[in-house]
């Protein structure tokens, strides 16, 4: 099966999608209806169980929606998502080219990496795929992507982008904020947006896709024009301020 975000970003085209990292497969499928390119699962985050993370994939290929898993620090997070059916992975603190060059290892078939070969499993229909088709096809359409999110990773950008497989960076500007030391500023300090606008600037000097996070439609736009062509934006926070915004009217009223 063809993986339709990354083919639009491939193209040229620009994609939108939703993080979510709490148990709710309706709501994927309201994602999905409200008409989101994909949905990354929040594993890094979240508190999942594989079982929970493959019906979630699930949901999501219900409403047509690309299932992302943003995967968790543990040795088998990678193998265990794309195993229950992950059209794709974001990978966290990839820092320089040995930790993106671990990250292909664990997520592409031999002789590219060395993701452990199964056929029992949903990714391969229970056994209904197989043999030499089924490994290309997979490496050929999992989308892989890195999080650009400390000074080092910054730092190491091109290198971390040269290494064969890697299909996007995504700029994780909370945790970059963080990590280089401005914590209360966050992502709008002076000196993080710099560094996101160099990461964009060689982005766009080099061809590299890049995707990032936005808290509203005038972020997604702003990260359009900035260079991204892949944006996230997180559900629930999206959710609480509009749950916020329909209580808070009516309690100014005065009776």
């Amino acid at each position: 099966m063809i993986n339709k975000v990354k083919q639009k970003i491939m193209n040229g085209e620009n994609v939108v999608g939703v993080f979510l990292g709490i148990y709710a497969p309706a709501l994927i499928e309201m994602i999905g209806f409200a008409g989101y390119d994909f949905v990354v699962i929040d594993d890094e985050h979240g508190a999942f169980s594989h079982s929970e993370i493959e019906n979630m994939i699930r949901a999501a290929e219900l409403v047509d929606l690309v299932p992302i898993v943003r995967v968790s620090y543990d040795a088998s997070s990678i193998q265990k998502a794309l195993d229950r059916g992950a059209k794709g992975i974001q990978v966290p603190m990839v820092n320089n080219k040995e930790d993106a060059e671990l990250v292909i290892r664990r997520a592409k078939f031999p002789p590219y990496g060395q993701r452990g070969a199964a056929f029992a499993i949903r990714a391969a229909r229970f056994g209904k795929d197989g043999g030499e088709a089924y490994f290309k096809n997979t490496d050929e359409n999992i989308l892989i992507s890195i999080h650009i999110e400390t000074p080092e990773a910054v730092q190491n950008f091109r290198e971390i982008m040269s290494v064969p497989g890697i299909d996007m960076a995504f700029i994780g500007s909370t945790d970059l904020s963080v990590n280089m030391g401005f914590k209360a500023e966050g992502a709008g300090h002076p000196d993080v947006q710099e560094a996101i606008h160099e990461l964009f600037r060689i982005g766009k000097e080099e061809g590299y896709k890049i995707g990032t996070v936005a808290a509203n439609s005038t972020g997604v736009i702003k990260g359009f024009e900035s260079g991204a062509c892949y944006i996230g934006i997180t559900a629930t926070s999206v959710i609480s301020n509009a749950l916020e915004q329909v209580i808070n009217e009516p309690r100014k009223t005065k009776r």
